[in-house]
């Protein structure tokens, strides 16, 4: 039976929330609406007032600030959504979720032991997995997700439990 240890840690919450972040089409339109419709707005205002009144040093000013706000403001927001993050758990809840983890495979389900206690996932529930940068997703079908980072991992082979864990989800799924 194959087994792996790892550390979860909120750096690796707010890596998954992120790219939760970039597969939303919703979120991504009000980047995109932030970073280029209201910066442009201004620039055309920067624009008239150079043009209409002559007036070089207001629209330059407003161009400035039309350039700053495209590159700042979209950080702005995905800072913010990383504190929400992490603000969205009580205490209790972190203690539960970050640190040390162990996955076995088992022949009829996912064995895992957490801060929270030992749980068994069905093969059944387990929808896909997933290599995404330096973390292994295995995606569950509530939803949610077991997100394995690969520097956090201390003992077993990932790469031959993440092809086992691939061939017990198409086997059962």
């Amino acid at each position: 039976m194959l087994e792996i240890t790892y550390t979860f840690r909120e750096k690796d919450l707010i890596h998954y929330n992120e790219l939760q972040i970039e597969q939303s089409a919703d979120l991504q339109k009000k980047l995109k609406r932030n970073r280029l419709f209201f910066p442009a707005m201004l620039s055309l205002l920067g624009l008239f007032l150079w043009s209409y009144y002559s007036d070089y040093r207001t629209a330059i000013y407003i161009v400035t600030i039309a350039i700053c706000w495209a590159i700042v403001i979209p950080q702005i927001i995905i800072l913010s959504f990383r504190r929400q993050i992490l603000t969205s758990y009580t205490e209790r809840e972190k203690l539960a979720m970050f640190g040390q983890y162990t996955l076995r495979v088992d022949p009829k389900s996912l064995a895992e032991n957490s801060p929270s206690g030992k749980h068994k996932m069905m093969w059944n529930e387990l929808s896909r997995i997933e290599g995404v940068r330096d973390y292994i997703h295995i995606i569950i079908d509530n939803g949610a997700a077991l997100i394995i980072p690969r520097e956090t991992v201390t003992d077993g082979d990932l790469n031959e439990f993440s092809i086992q864990v691939q061939k017990m989800i198409e086997l059962y799924g």
